[in-house]
């Protein structure tokens, strides 16, 4: 198995990608930490996986001191740390007329100063066993769309640690960063949001090509299913790297001739 005896923590894990990859983990031969604000849904899934092979913890990662805990929790349980996802994600909309101060802040912090400080906490325990941090970004870091202005900005603040932290801490602790970008994925908070629009239960089954070539959009198994070889240690010594997730090209594509009526999508 590709992560066998791997100890591996997982932001935001309850539901939706993170909780595709700490499945997917646990079936390559990992244990992990899950990590999410609902307790209950934490616990489904640590049940699902099996108590040897999964504990969670429950708290908000803007608490201080919350990244530190949720390294000890891992070292705790399991004697070991050696890889850390940073999947924990603030969504929202708003653009240059809509959004204020406090809100752009917060989309920052939660989006990019978390995840620097996660990886803080565990570089002592990284450093160890020449680990990974895998850090989920979106393909909104390029640009991202007018109505999702703060949120891309901290993809795009995201993607530059992966990049500066991939090059230090490769030369000075043996220890990798990368990210991956995920598109339009097919999660249960996006499923939601969809409804709170007012679109229809099976509003995925019947999208425009422009935005879904295949005839659908992303599931949360395929980005997991990426997300395991930057885990593994068949990646190498590959650090500081950027993969887009999607299926077409999301820089320079050749835009449909009317969109005036296609909804836009709020990609992850």
């Amino acid at each position: 198995m590709r992560l066998e005896n791997k100890v591996i923590l997982i932001t935001g894990s309850a539901t939706g990608i993170g909780c595709a990859i700490a499945r997917r983990c646990v079936a390559e031969g990992a244990r992990v930490v899950i990590h999410g604000l609902e307790a209950d849904l934490a616990a489904a899934v640590v049940a699902e996986l099996g108590a040897d092979k999964a504990v969670s913890h429950i708290e908000d990662l803007n608490a201080e001191g919350c990244p530190q805990r949720l390294v000890e929790v891992a070292v705790k349980s399991f004697g070991r740390l050696d890889a850390v996802v940073n999947n924990a994600a603030m969504v929202g909309q708003g653009n240059i007329h809509t959004t204020t101060a406090d809100f752009f802040s917060k989309m920052l912090h939660v989006n990019a100063v978390v995840p620097f400080l996660l990886i803080q906490a565990a570089l002592p325990e990284l450093r160890k066993v020449r680990g990974c941090a895998l850090n989920i970004g979106s393909v909104n870091a390029w640009c991202g769309e007018p109505n999702l202005l703060p949120y891309s900005v901290s993809k795009g603040a995201l993607m530059t640690l992966t990049r500066n932290l991939g090059d230090t801490l490769m030369q000075e602790d043996g220890v990798r960063v990368n990210q991956i970008n995920p598109g339009w994925v097919l999660t249960e908070n996006e499923a939601k949001r969809k409804r709170e629009h007012g679109l229809h239960e099976t509003w995925y089954q019947d999208l425009p090509k422009i935005y879904a070539p295949a005839g659908r959009i992303l599931w949360p198994e395929e980005i997991a299913a990426a997300a395991v070889y930057w885990l593994a240690d068949e990646s190498g010594p590959i650090s500081g790297q950027v993969m887009d997730l999607e299926q077409h090209p999301f820089i320079g594509r050749n835009p449909p001739k009317d969109t005036s009526t296609i909804p836009a999508p709020a990609k992850l």
